[in-house]
């Protein structure tokens, strides 16, 4: 029998306060046993993989191997303005792809 994804798990600082960007980000909310050395977020609706965080001493210092590649629902603009709201920032984007870092520098894309 083959093994499925269970989680996504990121290093970083401040497990808590990512958890709340990704959670806001996809639509979910932070586990209430979320504590500052680990939190997680369950995935919205059915399926999916958990996302789980945890407090780590080094930084990160290069770009990420794997990232998520988001699917924007409506335009592609209002869902960048919403995500940057909530903490992430644009690094490059055309008509049909921008990419971008989330609050701990973590690289993802959002397409339309």
């Amino acid at each position: 029998m083959p093994s499925f994804v269970k989680s996504v798990t990121f290093d970083c600082h401040d497990p808590l306060a990512l958890a709340a960007f990704w959670a806001a980000a996809l639509g979910s909310d932070v586990d209430e046993d979320s504590t500052s050395e680990r939190a997680w977020v369950e995935p919205a609706g059915w399926g999916g993989p958990s996302l789980w965080f945890q407090r780590v001493p080094e930084t990160k210092v290069a770009k990420n191997r794997q990232h998520f590649d988001l699917r924007a629902m409506g335009p592609l603009a209002d869902e960048r303005d919403r995500l940057v709201a909530l903490g992430a920032r644009t690094v490059r984007q055309d008509d049909t792809l921008v990419v971008m870092l989330d609050p701990e520098g973590n690289e993802f894309c959002l397409e339309s």
